[in-house]
């Protein structure tokens, strides 16, 4: 069977220089790793694989959560009058830990 269909898609440079440093690495071109991806797809019937969502640690978790609370209202973030205020107060929480 011919190739005669094109397909266009962007993404970021990086990922595109990782990618074809991983493929080039095992002696196929990024277009071909797509064609292999696609031909399991279709033999799956979906995603070769169980998309899942990112784990992330604990301290991201709540970074995570606190971004939403103080998005929310339900916390007040922190105000500085200025940069110098600013540093100081993460000077403090540095040498607190």
């Amino acid at each position: 069977m011919a190739k005669t269909a094109n397909i266009s898609l962007r993404i970021e440079p990086e990922i595109k220089k990782q990618s074809e440093q991983v493929f080039s690495r095992l002696g196929i071109s990024v277009t071909d790793a797509i064609n292999v991806f696609l031909h399991a797809s279709i033999m799956e019937g979906g995603f070769p694989f169980q998309p899942r969502q990112p784990r992330y640690n604990h301290e991201t978790l709540q970074a995570m959560q606190e971004a939403k609370d103080i998005m929310n209202g339900k916390v007040n973030a922190k105000r500085y009058k200025s940069l110098n205020a600013l540093i100081e107060d993460i000077d403090a929480e540095e040498s607190d830990a």
